[in-house]
Formats: structure tokens, C-alpha cells, sequence
């Protein structure tokens, strides 16, 4: 992979994840307790051996990310991935726009690389990978390379099965009997499937393997701004497109430690890793609760436990997981406890009963709190007896005491955001002045 460059596209305006994204852009919302999004994709190019990675944000790239001082997606980056070595020619790069193709800022996927073709030629790749940087998945680009020297394609597109009827939500590709594709579909009513498979359809993880000529020639003889909609449905006929079946071809090793219903930790060797296939592109609410929730219970969907494929991030310095048994006013004790739940360091659980749940850095859970499937982000403070279900509450906020939230979304939507599926989004300006 030596002559593989990485480019990740850390985020547009991620206008469906609001209000998560007013204050920060997609790849820093925190997940799974202790990461940041793009961590998932920096940790699968760590894992499959690409040490030469440029991530080029495009939209408040210099948010907060709330820790008692400012932090930057870029500082975010710069602390917890500080782990290149220079004199191998290993790099992880943070180029911003910068405007040097004119007065405009990156108007999309290609356009971001257009403005930097200087860079990545000087680098001199055989192949360019492009990735997003707030997708949910493991995924080994080595096998990706080996697929797109096998097929001698110009362009490889990973695909994943897609049930038809929900595939009108994505980019589809139409393909032959080979994976060679024919044509692309943006968000279909009546998406095209698979040949002999008339029930799914391959959907675009949005992840390209270039030849470097390739993509350098196409950027600079077309000033078009993405690669789906505009730059790879013009060279069908000019250029070899292949597709990916992620799921039959991405096949992971892994061990797993685990406890089973009897408190036994074991660790189990697995031929292929059960999340081999898993992929969440986690652009809405929904998507992105879900996300989380598949990391629960005992055999989750997506396993940050594995050995051989380890999520990497920016750890912070707090101390460990604490639970108290607080005593009511009637002599009674109450324990706080965690159950089949994700939980960050600096969290303190006083008597409450988290269920289901992720929670991020320095959570405050006090006597009498009930929290079910809910993603808490970082310093939160729950107030007594309060009951949280089915949430999504945002960094920094301040819960009262007695507050529910997630049991009737028709009051709910009187004071916050509620998802179509029903969840329930809290930030911190939604209990200011109360």
C-alpha cells in the first residue's frame, strides 16, 4: 500500500444532522462513546497499512468541540493522530480551503481535489483512494487495491447490497454479470438491481480507488464538482468502472473479547469478523442513533472489541467509570448502575439506571435517573429522577431535575427536535433560561 495516498472528505454542512452539526461539522460529532467519526475511517487506513492520508475539511472545520477549552476538528486530529513517521514517508495532512483555484471554497468531492492536485502530484501516487470521513464500517483497502489492479480498472466504486426499496435514498449503479458498471442512478424512484437479484440493488459507499493519471487527467480537462453526479457518469464509455461487492469481498479476521450471560471473559477466534459487512453512512438523526445502538449487547452489529482491527482516537485524560449507592430520604438505597451500555471515562452514575445507552466524556447521572437507548454526548449533567428514552442529548447540556423526555413525542416536539422515527434531540440551548 506504500503507493496508495488516502484523501478524506471531512464534511459538507450535514444539514440533516442539525442541530448536532450547528457548532461542528459532521466528522466531529462524537460516537460510540469515546471517538469522533472520522476516527473510524483514519483507523481503517491505519489498519490497512495507508500512511499517506490527506483529510481536507470543508465546513466549519475550526469548531468546538467542548472539553472546558476550545478544540478544533484539526487539533483533534493533530493530538490523537500524531503517530507518523516522517523519515518513512508516512503523513496525515490537514489541508483546509484554501482558495488557490480561484476565489471560491471546496464545492465538492472532486472540487476539494482539484484544488490540491499540486500536493497529491508531488507525492507522485500509483493509486488514490477517496474516502468520507463520517461513515460507519471496517473495511480493508488493501483487498479494495487488490481488487482494482485484478480488474485493471481505471475506477473502483465499493458497492453494498441494498434492499430495493430502500435503496432510492442513495447513488445506485447499474452493473453487468462482472461488476462492470453502466450506468449510475442518483436517488431512483425505481432503482435498477442486481443481475439475477431482482429484490437488492448496489448502493455507493462513496468510496473510490483512482489510477493517479486517471484522476489527475479527469480533474483537469473537467471543472465539474463531485465524481457521482457529475465527473463518472461522463466516462462510462471512455473508462473501465468497476464495482466492489464490499460484503462478499471484504473479509476481516478477528478476535473478540466478549462476556457472556454468566460474566465469563473470553476471547473467541472468528474466520471472518461477524461487522465484515456492516456500513452505516450516518447523514440523519436516525442513521446516526442507530449507529450507535448497533454498538450495545452482548453480539453487537458493529464491535469496537476486536483485537485485530482496533479503533484508534484522541484518549483524554479523565479518571475511570464511577457508580454510587446513594440512600433516599426513607433509608432505601438506590445503585447506580450501567447495563449492556457503552461508558466513556469521568462519568459518575449517583443512583441512576443506564440501559441500552453510549455515553460519552464526564456524564453526570444522578439518584432516581433512568436512561434507555439514548446516545449521551460529552458533560452532560442529569438531573434527578429525571427519565430519558430513546435520545440523542447533545454536549455541554444541563438536564433539571424531573425532566422526561422520549415518552411522548407530541410534547416533545413542543421543546425539541424529534426525528421521524421518533427520537428525541436535546442540546443545551433547549434548557437555557428554564
Amino acid at each position: 500500500m506504500k503507493n496508495v495516498m488516502a484523501l478524506i472528505m471531512a464534511g459538507g454542512k450535514g444539514e440533516r444532522l442539525m442541530p448536532l452539526t450547528a457548532k461542528r461539522s459532521k466528522p466531529a460529532i462524537p460516537f460510540g462513546g469515546l471517538y469522533l467519526l472520522i476516527d473510524i475511517t483514519l483507523s481503517n487506513c491505519i489498519n490497512s497499512e495507508v500512511y499517506k492520508i490527506l483529510v481536507l475539511p470543508q465546513y466549519k472545520s475550526q469548531t468546538l468541540i467542548q472539553q472546558y477549552k476550545s478544540q478544533t476538528l484539526i487539533q483533534h486530529i493533530e493530538d490523537g493522530w500524531n503517530i507518523f513517521s516522517g523519515d518513512l514517508g508516512h503523513f496525515l495532512r490537514i489541508v483546509p480551503p484554501q482558495m488557490m483555484r480561484g476565489d471560491k471554497w471546496y464545492q465538492g468531492t472532486a472540487d476539494s481535489i482539484r484544488q490540491n492536485l499540486e500536493i497529491i502530484e508531488k507525492e507522485n501516487p500509483q493509486n488514490v483512494l477517496i474516502l468520507s470521513g463520517d461513515h460507519i464500517y471496517k473495511m480493508n483497502y488493501a483487498r479494495f487495491k487488490d481488487y482494482h489492479t485484478k480488474t485493471n480498472a481505471d475506477v473502483s466504486i465499493a458497492v453494498i447490497e441494498t434492499a430495493k426499496d430502500q435503496a432510492s435514498e442513495y447513488g445506485v449503479l447499474q452493473v453487468d454479470e462482472n461488476y462492470h458498471v453502466t450506468g449510475f442512478q442518483e436517488k431512483p424512484k425505481k432503482p435498477s438491481t442486481i443481475p439475477g437479484d431482482p429484490d437488492h440493488s448496489l448502493v455507493s459507499m462513496g468510496i473510490y480507488m483512482f489510477k493517479a493519471e486517471v484522476l489527475f487527467d479527469l480533474l483537469k480537462r473537467d471543472d465539474k464538482p463531485d465524481f457521482g453526479k457529475d465527473i463518472l457518469p461522463n466516462i462510462l464509455k471512455s473508462h473501465k468502472i468497476m464495482a466492489y461487492p464490499y460484503r462478499r469481498e471484504n473479509k476481516l479476521e478477528e478476535v473478540v473479547f466478549f462476556t457472556d450471560a454468566e460474566g465469563s471473559r473470553a476471547t473467541v477466534p472468528v474466520e471472518v469478523a461477524p461487522d465484515s459487512g456492516y456500513w452505516r453512512d450516518v447523514g440523519n438523526l436516525d442513521a446516526f442513533w442507530n449507529a450507535n445502538m448497533d454498538l450495545c449487547g452482548l453480539n453487537p452489529f458493529f464491535n469496537l472489541y476486536g483485537v485485530r482491527w482496533p479503533m484508534r482516537t484522541m484518549q483524554r485524560q479523565f479518571p475511570p467509570v464511577k457508580t454510587l449507592s446513594v440512600q433516599n430520604e426513607d433509608g432505601t438505597n438506590m445503585e447506580g448502575e450501567f447495563l449492556d451500555s457503552i461508558v466513556a471515562h469521568g462519568c459518575v452514575n449517583g443512583g441512576g439506571a443506564v440501559r441500552n445507552s453510549i455515553l460519552s466524556y464526564n456524564v453526570a447521572v444522578h439518584r432516581g435517573v433512568e436512561v434507555d437507548e439514548s446516545v449521551i454526548m460529552e458533560n452532560v449533567d442529569i438531573g434527578r429522577f429525571s427519565k430519558i428514552k430513546k435520545a440523542i442529548i447533545s454536549d455541554g447540556t444541563r438536564i433539571p431535575a424531573n425532566t422526561r423526555i422520549g415518552f411522548d413525542p407530541k410534547e416533545d416536539r413542543k421543546r425539541f427536535h424529534v426525528t421521524p422515527r421518533g427520537i428525541t434531540v436535546v442540546t443545551r440551548e433547549d434548557f437555557q433560561d428554564k
